[in-house]
């Protein structure tokens, strides 16, 4: 077996990325004590939203929608003007063939019963094979009997289970009533936890009416107030190569690339929750990558204890409990990664010296270099 782990620790300065249902940040108790915490869900999305922005990507970044049947209706009458007026009809009983879904009930429009995940190829291949029978489905299409029987004559459902796109292939997809289309992850990504304990503050604002203020009348036009928080975070994922290249249909170099692609943007991706309230754009401190052929491994308990402020701030003690970790997870265990490479700048090096004497550093790559061999390494694991 072969898994990539993906080690991070990253500081954010106030902000509140990720709420919950109150609007205060999420949070955790770890160690007995509360802890920021930014949800799986939050840096997935993060992940896919990087992919779309990213040319070289943009293909894998898929697609989570429950109106994939006005979709394909309204691509439908781009590609066949003669289906046009029947375009609605024929992107529902589509839909269902391709993904074994039901409509939705309610406002009437052509809906899914559940979100699906799906790539941009996905939605082509199945439009283009609806355009193809353009005049079989004109003929029929009084008839949604023969309609329905001549799209499931298209063998719609094989759309529905090859050509993933990489987001599909990475975080998988599940539809209860449809296991036929359900696709295992072949990538875990941990809740986000902050190396240390936390307290929530508050931010108290007032807006000024500025056409009041004008006329020297007193007062707020709107006052309230923010939750927010600040706090160094330990994230951690893990990528299955051999799930991930069985899911991309034995495709080997693009699960390479694509594993490579998923680190790179796990890294440098921001969940944009109140992004433009507090411009929280910061990267990585330290970023820890591990090839496995033993099993997946979190450092998360080198952080059971929570880190205490010091001098040298949260992130150098952070990154010397992790290293260590590390070294002696393996020792206990008798185990050694494959390969352990790090990203991180020459002040935080400085730091750990200072603040932890003895701390074996790993040798200091820039992280595209890191992935370069990571890439390398990766490919001599993953058969052919």
């Amino acid at each position: 077996m072969t898994w990539l782990d993906i080690h991070i620790l990253q500081t954010v300065p106030p902000s509140n990325i990720n709420r919950d249902d109150t609007g205060s940040p999420k949070t955790a108790y770890y160690g007995g004590v509360r802890r920021a915490r930014v949800s799986s869900q939050a840096w997935k999305r993060a992940v896919r939203m990087a992919f779309r922005e990213d040319p070289a990507a943009s293909a894998d970044a898929g697609r989570r929608t429950r109106r994939l049947p006005q979709v394909i209706a309204d691509r439908l009458r781009e590609a066949s003007p003669a289906l046009a007026e029947h375009a609605d009809a024929i992107g529902m009983l589509a839909a269902t063939a391709a993904f074994r879904v039901n409509r939705a009930t309610g406002d009437g429009r052509p809906r899914t019963q559940y979100l699906l995940f799906l790539g941009e190829a996905q939605t082509s291949r199945i439009v283009e094979a609806l355009a193809d029978k353009a005049g079989e489905l004109a003929s029929a299409a009084d008839d949604e009997g023969r309609l329905d029987e001549i799209i499931h004559g298209l063998g719609l459902g094989r759309l529905g289970i090859t050509g993933h796109p990489g987001a599909v292939a990475l975080f998988g997809r599940m539809v209860a009533d449809a296991p036929a289309i359900n696709v295992d992850a072949a990538c875990q990504v941990a809740h986000a936890i902050s190396t240390h304990e936390v307290i929530d503050q508050f931010d108290y604002f007032t807006a000024v009416d500025d056409e009041a203020q004008e006329a020297d009348e007193s007062g707020a036009g709107m006052i309230g107030s923010i939750e927010f928080n600040s706090a160094t975070l330990y994230r951690y994922a893990t990528v299955d190569l051999r799930e991930l290249a069985q899911n991309l249909d034995g495709d080997r170099e693009r699960a390479l690339d694509l594993a490579i692609a998923f680190t790179n943007a796990f890294a440098t991706s921001m969940p944009t929750g109140k992004a433009n309230t507090f411009a929280n754009h910061t990267r990585p401190e330290m970023v820890l990558l591990a090839v496995r052929d033993d099993q997946p491994v979190s450092l998360v308990g080198a952080f059971e204890r929570p880190v205490r402020p010091a001098d040298s701030g949260y992130v150098a003690e952070s990154a010397a409990r992790l290293l260590t970790y590390l070294k002696e997870q393996d020792e206990v265990y008798g185990t050694a990664p494959r390969l352990t490479v790090a990203a991180y700048p020459q002040w935080l090096a400085e730091a750990i010296s200072q603040a932890k004497t003895g701390t074996e550093l790993p040798a200091r790559d820039t992280l595209p270099a890191a992935l370069q061999r990571v890439r390398a390494e990766l490919g001599t694991l993953l058969p052919a």
